[in-house]
C-alpha cells in the first residue's frame, strides 16, 4: 500500500523534526568542554564530541564503532561502570583516566546514564567525563602544604569528625594517621577543655577564630599516652563539596606557657608596682603591688588608661610618650592616686619591649614607691637638725665655760698682783 499525499507530508515533517532534534543534540554535545560520548548497550561508541577527540587524540570517525572501554588505563573498570549504568540506570563519579594515543593521561570522574525510547526500551548510554586533573593537582598541592606546616593541622567535618591530618599531628599526639581518621576531634582536644568556651561555640562559624594563650582561653591537648599539654588553636572554616568543614591549626605552647608563668611569677615577686602597657597606653597586666597602691582590682585595671591613675595624667602621658621616643625613661617623678584619695609618690622607670623582629609590643613600667625613702629622708633631716641644735648648744656652753675660765684667770692675776703689792709695802 503506497502512502498518500497526506502520509508523505507527515513523514517529511517527522524526518525534519528528527533531523532538527539530532542537530540540537549534536550542538549540545559539542558545546560541552568535557568529553561526552554516546554508547550502545554493547559498549560501542556511537557519537563523541571534540573534547573527546582532544582527550584521546583519535578522530571522531575513528572513535565511532570502537569499544568505549579501550580508551582508559583500566578498561575492565570502565566496562564494569558501563554495565552498572545499564543495570541501574546510571553511575555517578566513577574515577577513571583517559589515555591519549601519545601516552598522556587525563584523570576524570565519569557520569553515565541510559536513555530510552518512548516505550521505555533502552537505546544506549550517555557518558560525561569531568576532567579533574587540575583539581587533583590542587588537592596534592594542598596536602603538600598541610604536610609542610610547622604545626599540627587537622581538617574536620561540621560534626567534628577528623577527615585529614598531617605528620605534625601524628608526632604531637603520638597517634598513627589511620588511628585518627574518622574519629571525633575530642580524642585530641577533650570536650572538658573546650565546652562552653567562645572558641568552641564559634568553631563552625564562617569567620576564622584565633584564641591565643593569655586571652582567657585555656585549652589542653591529650596525647595517646594520656599526657596533657597546653595548646593554642586557630580555627578556619573551609567550604567543600561535602559542606562546611573546619581546619584547625594546633600548636604546643608548653614552652610559651612556662615562660609566661615564669614572667608572671617575676612580676608578682616585685615589691614595687609593675605594669605592662600596650602601645596605645592601655594596661595589659599588673602585679599585686599595683592593686594595693591604686585600690583597684586587677581585672578592672586591665584595659584601662595607664595615665588615669596619677594625680597629673598629662604629666604621666608625656613620660609615656618619652618612652616610645627614647626607648626608656628613668626616675620619672609621679604620684599615684589611690581610689580612696590616698597618694603615693613614685619614681618610675619604663622601657619598651619588642618581638623578635624588633616591632614594639608595649612598655614595661616599674614604679619605685618613694614613701619609705621620703620618710627616711625626713627622719635623717630631723636627726640632722637635732644634731645641729645640740652642737649649737655645746658651742654656747663652751663659750660660757671658756668665758668663765678667762674671768677666773684674770681674777687670779689680780689677786696675785694685790698680794705682790702688799708684800712690797710690808
Amino acid at each position: 500500500m503506497s502512502a498518500g499525499p497526506d502520509d508523505t507530508s507527515v513523514l517529511t515533517r517527522d524526518a525534519a523534526k528528527q533531523s532538527l532534534t539530532a542537530q540540537y543534540a549534536r550542538s549540545l554535545i559539542e558545546a560541552s568542554l568535557d568529553p561526552l560520548v554516546a554508547i550502545s548497550a554493547e559498549g560501542k561508541i556511537m557519537d563523541a564530541n571534540e573534547a573527546t577527540v582532544r582527550a584521546t587524540g583519535v578522530a571522531r570517525d575513528e572513535l565511532i564503532g570502537t569499544d568505549f572501554s579501550d580508551y582508559f588505563t583500566e578498561p575492565e573498570r570502565a566496562r564494569d561502570a558501563n554495565q552498572q549504568a545499564f543495570a541501574k540506570g546510571s553511575v555517578i563519579d566513577c574515577p577513571l583516566a583517559i589515555r591519549h594515543k601519545e601516552g598522556r593521561l587525563t584523570e576524570v570522574l565519569y557520569h553515565v546514564s541510559v536513555y530510552k525510547d518512548a516505550r521505555g526500551n533502552t537505546l544506549g548510554g550517555f557518558a560525561a567525563a569531568r576532567d579533574v586533573t587540575e583539581s587533583r593537582s590542587a588537592d596534592q598541592r594542598f596536602r603538600a602544604f598541610i604536610e609542610s606546616a610547622p604545626d599540627a593541622v587537622v581538617l574536620t567535618s561540621s560534626d567534628g569528625t577528623i577527615l585529614l591530618l598531617n605528620n605534625q599531628t601524628e608526632r604531637l599526639f603520638g597517634y598513627k594517621r589511620e588511628e585518627l581518621l574518622g574519629e571525633p576531634v575530642e580524642v585530641l582536644i577533650p570536650a572538658r577543655f573546650r565546652g562552653g568556651h567562645p572558641a568552641h561555640r564559634a568553631k563552625f562559624s564562617r569567620e576564622p577564630v584565633l584564641r591565643p594563650m593569655g586571652q582567657g582561653l585555656d585549652l589542653w591537648g591529650v596525647r595517646k599516652d594520656g599526657s596533657e599539654f597546653p595548646v593554642e588553636i586557630s580555627l578556619t572554616p573551609i567550604e567543600s563539596p561535602q559542606g562546611l568543614t573546619v581546619g584547625a591549626t594546633i600548636r604546643d605552647v608548653t614552652i610559651q606557657k612556662t615562660a609566661s608563668q615564669y614572667a608572671r611569677s617575676m612580676i608578682e615577686a616585685g615589691i614595687d608596682p609593675l605594669v605592662t602597657i600596650s602601645p596605645e597606653g592601655k594596661i595589659t597586666d599588673v602585679n599585686e603591688a599595683t592593686i594595693k597602691v591604686t585600690g583597684v582590682a586587677r581585672e578592672k585595671l586591665i584595659g584601662t588608661d595607664f595615665c588615669d591613675y596619677f594625680t597629673e595624667p598629662e604629666l604621666a602621658r608625656q613620660g609615656f610618650q618619652q618612652v616610645f621616643a627614647k626607648g626608656s625613661v628613668t626616675e620619672y617623678p609621679l604620684t599615684i592616686r589611690h581610689r580612696n584619695q590616698g597618694q603615693t609618690e613614685v619614681l618610675y622607670n619604663a622601657s619598651v619591649y619588642n618581638d623578635i623582629r624588633g616591632n614594639v609590643l608595649g612598655v614595661f613600667v616599674g614604679a619605685r614607691d618613694m614613701t619609705a625613702q621620703r620618710r627616711v629622708e625626713a627622719e635623717v633631716a630631723e636627726q640632722r637638725n637635732k644634731e645641729l641644735e645640740r652642737l649649737a648648744e655645746l658651742e654656747r656652753f663652751q663659750r660660757l665655760t671658756v668665758g668663765r675660765e678667762l674671768k677666773m684667770i684674770e681674777l687670779k692675776k689680780e689677786i696675785m698682783e694685790l698680794k705682790r703689792g702688799q708684800t712690797k709695802v710690808d
